[in-house]
């Protein structure tokens, strides 16, 4: 076992808009997602009595509030007194820039009406490389890349300072940790379409001397039609 962990962690589960991308949706938790949180804690802490694992004193999360409030139960259910919570837009899910909190028909009649923009491709919600051509919008790799660009500097600060067996608490979400898995090495491309990630399902990483990550524990999750479409 590494001497240091990733704990990769999916939000649970919360207020989504229906038939809208995910990205930057600003909604709670629903109830069950801070029980899927809460359980997330419990295999934590088995996970680190396991493998004689300290809890990082600093969980990092996406800005955006499932995430923070997904972690926060979690230092919570943890008990982990003088722990903080670090914030990052880093670790955020894709942005569809102005068209954030659209239906997906609304952005087809957006692009419809707009004759500087040819019609998007069919698969566009889960094409990877696909960017809508909105300011402040991304593609689905380029978000992999911000997210990959974050653990690497992350792993080499952490190398640095933590002497002892350590697990990182990181909470963002499924399709940018999946592409950023992707450019780290542990997915291949297919893997991306293939799978995603439970909510509150913690998928465990480690990174060599080498820069060599690998997934050493915890589960995909297969995905079925309609994830491909909205996750």
């Amino acid at each position: 076992m590494s001497s240091l962990v990733f704990a990769l962690i999916r939000h649970g589960d919360y207020h989504q808009l229906p038939d809208t991308p995910s990205a930057h949706q600003p909604f709670a938790l629903t109830e069950h997602g801070k029980q899927q949180a809460r359980q997330c804690a419990s295999e934590l802490a088995s996970y680190c009595d396991r493998h004689a694992l300290k809890v990082f004193p600093e969980l990092l999360s996406s800005h955006l509030l499932r995430a923070w409030q997904t972690t926060d139960e979690i230092c919570q259910a943890l008990n982990l007194p003088g722990y903080s919570i670090q914030q990052t837009t880093e670790l955020a899910e894709r942005s569809v820039g102005l068209a954030g909190n659209l239906t997906l028909n609304q952005i087809s009649d957006v692009l419809a009406q707009d004759p500087r923009y040819p019609a998007p491709p069919d698969d566009w919600k889960s094409n990877s490389h696909f960017r809508l051509p909105f300011a402040g919008a991304e593609s689905l790799m380029e978000s992999g890349q911000r997210v990959a660009r974050f653990l690497q500097q992350r792993q080499l600060a952490l190398t640095e300072q933590t002497p002892e067996h350590c697990l990182q608490i990181i909470v963002g979400h499924g399709a940018a940790i999946r592409h950023a898995a992707h450019l780290l090495g542990i997915l291949s491309f297919d893997d991306i379409a293939r799978l995603s990630m439970y909510h509150c399902k913690p998928v465990y990483l480690t990174c060599d001397k080498n820069n060599h990550w690998q997934h050493i524990d915890g589960d995909w999750k297969i995905r079925h039609t309609r994830d491909k479409q909205l996750d």
